[in-house]
């Protein structure tokens, strides 16, 4: 809980201030999204508590009943989420450099000019690859628990990862009342096994929309599309 706090703070801290300072280098961080830590585009504000998001990355939080801020996690009304016109502004006005080639562009830009920077593509090129744990001759503890497959905890499907877990649970499951444990953070070491969410979609959208697999094995394509069935999905019903 305190890790996450942690995170939450921090990304407070991006969230954009009045007018631009601490000088242009940390102006791109200042105009990130919390969620795809990404420029703004499109950029929108919740009423209640202010936090601004891309127009695209809190839609699937408002495909949800009740749904709750990513960030400070307060619930708000998806009636009140505003265009954020004066970050729109501050995004037109203001230039930071690019993190590759240093050229000032201004922020409203960025996106399109990152996307086609020789020397940026150069540096993501030169990352370091994922290489698999090179296998040891020594035993496996047996009681390690699966971080990797899970079961539905209303039916009790098995082998289901994160992302099968949510589609799973958005057809099949989308009007069970009752109370379950999320079967994904019981098995964290500081995960609460006998914790029982009220609303267990709403709980899989915000806290595991994301998973390891996504970064690593989901093409941009497949992740937008299946996002996209998911919000067809829940308007259907």
């Amino acid at each position: 809980m305190a890790m996450f706090r942690s995170l939450v703070a921090s990304a407070q801290q991006r969230q954009p201030p009045a007018g631009p300072a601490g000088g242009d280098s940390g102006l791109e961080a200042q105009y990130s999204c919390p969620i795809c830590l990404e420029v703004y585009h499109r950029p929108v504000a919740i009423g209640s508590c202010g936090h601004t998001f891309c127009g695209e990355c809190l839609q699937p939080c408002l495909q949800v009943p009740s749904p709750l801020c990513p960030l400070c996690r307060l619930p708000f009304d998806p009636k009140k989420v505003d265009k954020a016109a004066h970050v729109e502004k501050q995004l037109s006005s203001c230039k930071a450099p690019c993190r590759g080639c240093s050229k000032k562009v201004t922020l409203a830009k960025m996106r399109v000019h990152v996307s086609s920077c020789l020397k940026v593509q150069e540096q993501m090129a030169n990352c370091p690859k994922f290489a698999p744990v090179v296998p040891t001759s020594q035993p496996i503890p047996s009681n390690i628990p699966n971080r990797s497959t899970f079961a539905c905890p209303y039916c009790g499907a098995r082998n289901l990862d994160q992302q099968e877990l949510l589609k799973h649970c958005v057809e099949s499951h989308r009007s069970d009342p009752n109370r379950v444990v999320c079967p994904i953070c019981s098995a964290m070491p500081w995960g609460d096994p006998s914790y029982k969410s009220a609303n267990f979609l709403q709980h899989l959208l915000h806290r595991h929309k994301f998973s390891y697999d996504t970064f690593v094995d989901y093409s941009i394509d497949e992740e937008a599309a299946f996002q996209a069935a998911l919000a067809l999905s829940l308007s259907e019903n």
